[in-house]
């Protein structure tokens, strides 16, 4: 940006892409940083223009599609006045390099993404890139409901499938219709969920690197709008849950407590994974009950349970990810109730679930390839305790995000247990 052609001075703002180190950006703290650094700007009458369009910059940018925002940039000042070069001085969130020093940091940027005005990012049908491809004004509502990750919705909608294969008639696929009622019914609770536990978790949001980006705590929806937000979800989930029967419409509508209240477990609990696994696996009710209008409890509850254990499993993985910040917050989790005792907890939850899938199975006259998934299962939550590290994040995420495999896996089983007993019938035919 040129600001005064008379003494030269040019300052280009080079954003570098990271985790954010803080909750907030505060783009005044930059431009009061910037102003210093270059004196020749003090008293330009392009001062106020400066500030104006730098702050328009990052307010655009706190919104961008990445997840993880730093504004950490790097201003590359020229400037000169009598053939004297002013000495610079460091940003508290980068450097500043006169123009002699382009060339040496050219070779360092070279790997930067450039977002200019011409640049146009390639069209993806992954989530994250069709949620980039969305209007801007609308991208905040689609990371608000998390629709760029999509393991939540995953993890919802797992139980369901389990409960619709298991409803099945022998020999027969699931009901494919009620695989896509509840694929977009999970789509829906899952971001009806997220956006009560971000205006939940506001306050707490902003103190975690994790999290700060976030579209209410970083305060690019405000209250009001999450809330007309979340009705429109929960209007369009009960247009979804009208499709069924109405027995299936009352368990449906029980869940809601349960959706509302788990927000505020963390609080009060050092399990809050448990009211979440009760929340999250609902669908196992849900399902049987929407394909065969009523709930066999000998299958429904042994599945439910399984459900529960297994989100205990995942989701005190994923709080290890957070546990620094949790005790500085005062928030609890199994994560902070385990610490070291995890491994032993977790493999209990596994035992626990695998006897329940077993029971399960036993009651819906399953046949080889389920208790072969069963197997399957048993084999990947062992591998993925075993080499689980509670003190890496990132190895804590790898193992959670890979729990939609093993329900994948589960489900494949199911169907293919299901198809088996035809073969079984025609033979003791």
């Amino acid at each position: 940006m040129a600001l005064n052609s008379d003494r030269n001075l040019v300052a280009i703002l080079c954003f570098r892409w990271d985790s954010l180190p803080t909750a907030h950006t505060n783009p005044s703290r930059y431009l009061h940083v910037t102003t210093l650094t270059c004196p020749e700007l003090v008293g330009c009458s392009h001062v106020k223009f400066f500030k104006m369009m730098c702050t328009k910059i990052l307010t655009l940018l706190s919104s961008h599609p990445l997840r993880r925002i730093q504004p950490c940039f790097t201003c590359f000042t020229t400037i000169q006045r009598d053939r004297r070069d002013y000495s610079t001085v460091p940003l508290a969130s980068g450097c500043c390099f006169i123009k002699r020093d382009f060339q040496k940091q050219r070779k360092s940027l070279s790997g930067m993404p450039h977002y200019g005005v011409n640049n146009k990012r390639p069209f993806s049908l992954s989530p994250a890139g069709i949620v980039n491809a969305a209007p801007a004004s609308v991208q905040p509502y689609l990371r608000l409901m998390r629709l760029d990750k999509p393991i939540g919705t995953w993890l919802l909608y797992l139980p369901c499938t389990w409960s619709i294969g298991l409803a099945a008639d022998p020999g027969c696929l699931p009901d494919l219709h009620m695989l896509a009622l509840f694929g977009t019914g999970a789509l829906l609770m899952r971001g009806a969920g997220c956006t009560i536990n971000d205006m939940w978790d506001r306050d707490f949001d902003k103190k975690v690197s994790r999290t700060a980006m976030r579209p209410i705590a970083a305060g690019t929806i405000s209250q009001f709008q999450a809330l007309v937000f979340l009705g429109g979800q929960l209007s369009l989930a009960l247009g979804v849950l009208l499709c069924l029967n109405y027995y299936s419409i009352a368990l449906g509508a029980a869940s809601l407590s349960l959706v509302v209240t788990y927000p505020l477990m963390k609080r009060i609990t050092y399990w809050p994974q448990l009211v979440l696994g009760l929340t999250f696996n609902w669908g196992a009710l849900l399902g049987w009950s929407a394909v065969t209008g009523s709930c066999d409890w000998t299958v429904c509850l042994p599945l439910y349970f399984s459900g529960v254990m297994w989100t205990l499993i995942y989701d005190t993985i994923y709080a290890h990810q957070d546990k620094e910040d949790d005790v500085k917050l005062g928030v609890k989790s199994t994560a902070l109730r385990f610490q070291e005792h995890t491994k032993p907890w977790l493999s209990a939850f596994t035992v626990a679930m695998l006897c329940g899938l077993i029971f399960a199975g036993a009651n819906v006259n399953q046949t080889v390839p389920y208790y072969g998934a069963v197997s399957a299962v048993a084999l990947h939550l062992a591998r993925q305790i075993y080499s689980l590290d509670i003190n890496k994040p990132e190895d804590c995420w790898k193992k959670f995000a890979s729990n939609r495999n093993l329900g994948l896996l589960l489900f494949l089983g199911i169907v293919l247990g299901n198809l088996w007993k035809r073969n079984d019938s025609q033979h003791d035919g």
